[in-house]
């Protein structure tokens, strides 16, 4: 029987998306390449730990679970996030973004200055730009002036994200529009915390690293993985989590987050025996890669 790997997540690098293995292994994703596996026979998924730590007692999750976490390792992986407001003293500069993922759909966000625009790219942000940069608690004042002042939200559940892909403005100028206007009113606001700097507007446009151009639009999306099942496919786009995989009964996207816990082995074939859900509006919604 071949090797069992287990996925640790999709990564975005400045080559492009790659899958990261545990172990350290990386497979690096482009258009065209075949995207092929199968869970191992009679494999359970477990609970993959928390902040670099395996679960103490290898909980079994969830097959629909995005997270890939107990209760247990939820919360203590949450615990020590940023996002949980819960680490007040990161010394690091962070930036303000304005996010765009399709029309009506902009959220505001934070990033370590570090990571560049890769938080960016993990979210599957169509378009962004910066607002500004400064202290971790500036930043975050200035995030909830935005919600308070602009309702602009803070989170996106990913199926809407997903739900807008095949409905993009066919220019960059079109999908920046939001963006602008937006950024505009921001930076004029009267409360704007004076630690963070304000930075010019500056859209910056994925659609072709996604690879989301003239790419045909997702039937469905793989609901969930189960033991003996198989994905395979010719990747055609990515966005965020998602892969677009061509497959024999057309177009359809793979959440990333649902391989992680599971053991994979290689496979062949264009094949899927996992459970696929239809999307409502196929014909006018694109939903990711494979």
């Amino acid at each position: 029987m071949a090797q069992a790997w287990k996925c640790s997540g999709l990564r975005w690098s400045a080559d492009g998306p790659v899958l990261v293995w545990d172990g350290g292994r990386r497979s690096a994703l482009t258009w065209g390449k075949r995207v092929a596996f199968e869970v191992a026979e009679g494999g359970v998924r477990t609970c993959v730990g928390a902040r670099g730590h395996a679960c103490p007692v290898s909980a079994a999750v969830p097959g629909r679970s995005t997270g890939a976490r107990c209760e247990e390792c939820a919360r203590l992986d949450r615990a020590h996030s940023v996002a949980a407001d819960t680490i007040a003293d990161d010394p690091r500069p962070y930036h303000v973004y304005l996010a765009w993922f399709g029309p009506g759909m902009v959220k505001v966000g934070i990033t370590a200055e570090e990571r560049g625009s890769a938080r960016l790219l993990e979210q599957g942000a169509v378009c962004f730009s910066w607002l500004g940069v400064g202290p971790l608690m500036a930043a975050r004042r200035t995030e909830e002036l935005l919600r308070a002042a602009l309702r602009v939200p803070d989170r996106i559940p990913y199926a809407e994200k997903r739900a807008v892909r095949a409905a993009l403005p066919e220019t960059a100028a079109d999908r920046a529009r939001e963006v602008a206007e937006l950024h505009g009113r921001a930076v004029a606001l009267p409360a704007w915390p004076e630690s963070l700097v304000r930075e010019p507007l500056r859209v910056v446009d994925h659609v072709g690293v996604f690879g989301l151009a003239d790419v045909p639009v997702a039937s469905g999306g793989v609901s969930e993985l189960v033991a003996g099942g198989a994905v395979g496919g010719e990747l055609v786009a990515a966005a965020g989590p998602d892969l677009h995989l061509a497959t024999g009964g057309g177009v359809v996207v793979l959440d990333t987050r649902l391989m992680t816990g599971w053991g994979l082995v290689p496979a062949t074939g264009d094949q899927l025996t996992v459970p696929v859900r239809q999307f409502k509006e196929a014909a006018g919604v694109q939903d990711g890669l494979f």
